[in-house]
């Protein structure tokens, strides 16, 4: 993708989100101490340990979402995760506000879920809106891919400008 011109780019970042994080893993890593120092290392202590380390691992991997949309494709890439749509692949573009609550805010990084029996692979942090892509073949059971964006409807417009502009006449 680096070699054909980007539609669109957008870097997304949260502050929010990694201060979420970081709260969490000091939280786990405090537990993990408390834990060794009341009992010596144990089965306890290591699951603590190894929220704390996943927790961390979110700090840093999850720190900004980059969106590029080029005349072939759409990527998203979250740290070392990163997804590549062919324009051709995409079937419609719209916004992601119809979620039950839960869905919605239930989680920030890279979270997969079923969403009216279709299955979906989301990129997000909690507090910005979301647009939903659905793929013409799904990608292993992956039917729809979601990712927030602080430029829903611009987007969108880009997508479907760039769809409609690769259909072939």
């Amino acid at each position: 993708m680096t070699s054909e011109p980007i539609l669109y780019s957008e870097k997304l970042s949260s502050k929010k989100t990694q201060l979420l994080f970081i709260a969490l893993s000091l939280l786990f890593m405090l537990l993990t101490v408390w834990r060794v120092i009341a009992s010596g290392v144990n089965t306890l202590a290591g699951v603590l340990f190894f929220f704390s380390a996943f927790f961390l691992f979110y700090v840093i991997n999850f720190r900004t979402l980059l969106i590029q949309l080029s005349s072939n494709a759409l990527r998203l890439k979250f740290g070392i995760f990163h997804w590549t749509v062919p324009l051709n692949n995409i079937s419609a573009c719209l916004p992601d506000d119809d979620l039950p609550w839960l869905m919605k805010y239930g989680g920030a990084g890279i979270h997969f879920m079923m969403v009216r029996n279709r299955y979906r692979a989301s990129f997000n942090f909690l507090e910005y809106p979301r647009v939903v892509i659905h793929l013409e073949e799904k990608f292993g059971w992956v039917r729809d891919i979601s990712f927030s964006t602080r430029n829903p409807d611009e987007l969108i417009r880009q997508i479907q400008n760039a769809i409609t502009s690769d259909s072939p006449a």
